[in-house]
């Protein structure tokens, strides 16, 4: 279950979607759980944790935690959809330049399509028994 929870987003007090136990969790198992919007290493190098200005880390934090705590193809859809939602929520709430808007709200849906497109490795990554796995020799 996703519900909404008011708090502090950079200098924007607004509503995240998150499951009812990222509110719950301490801090510290989030932080091991979620980094920023990168993939990890040198990947949060390459993806920024903000769109033009605008810090998205907590809806990639939000997401993280769902892909952490999933186990569905379903929970993945839901996840992907949440952090778009999260993002828009973040850019409406914090739009001070109109001129902005726009091209964040484009970059949040190259952000959404990329997570939606390729997020499966990070999703069912040590999500499958050792017996379920075997080895591949290519040909």
């Amino acid at each position: 279950m996703v519900s909404r929870h008011n708090g502090l987003v950079g200098d924007y007090f607004m509503k995240l979607f998150a499951p009812e136990a990222y509110w719950n969790a301490p801090r510290a198992e989030i932080d091991r759980i979620a980094g920023g919007c990168g993939p990890g290493r040198i990947g949060d190098k390459l993806i920024p944790d903000s769109l033009l200005g605008a810090s998205i880390k907590e809806a990639c934090r939000i997401h993280d935690y769902m892909y952490y705590v999933g186990a569905t193809v379903e929970d993945k859809k839901e996840a992907d959809r949440v952090f778009l939602n999260n993002m828009l929520r973040i850019i409406f709430a914090g739009a001070k330049f109109f001129a902005l808007r726009y091209p964040r709200i484009f970059m949040a849906y190259v952000f959404y399509r990329m997570v939606k497109e390729f997020g499966g490795p990070a999703f069912w990554k040590s999500k499958n028994s050792p017996d379920e796995e075997r080895e591949y020799e290519s040909v």
